[in-house]
């Protein structure tokens, strides 16, 4: 399911909260309050679980926060909303890679490759 869609599904309210709490959780992470981004990332995908900026923000944080087990859980959820969301992939390649888990990492990263060359034919 794109993110497109994803929003065509959740209900105005849920998503103008889930919109707040991002905008919220960039501004925290701008300040450097990891912690409190990550809190806000997850309210907003609390109000709109389908929201993948959301997940992108928090993989992130998570990440910065070398929690990378939890930061890969998120990849893998945005890869699942959006099988086609190339930078899910590359997330999860570099995940794999800060964990030692190289064969995975190089696997993710073809998958993103690939993605992003199909995605360039279409716009040929």
């Amino acid at each position: 399911m794109s993110d497109q869609n994803a929003r065509q599904k959740a209900s105005p309210d849920a998503r103008q909260r889930a919109e707040e709490r991002y905008y919220a959780a960039l501004d925290l992470m701008a300040d450097g309050n990891l912690e409190k981004a990550v809190a806000a990332y997850r309210e907003s995908l609390e109000a709109d679980p389908t929201f993948t900026e959301a997940m992108h923000g928090l993989a992130r944080a998570l990440q910065d926060l070398e929690h990378y087990d939890e930061a890969i859980a998120v990849a893998k959820r945005i890869a699942e909303t959006d099988p086609d969301d190339v930078l899910a992939h590359t997330s999860l390649s570099m995940l794999y890679q800060k964990k030692g888990m190289i064969p995975e990492a190089e696997a993710e990263g073809a998958k993103a490759r690939v993605l992003g060359w199909k995605q360039q034919l279409k716009k040929s």
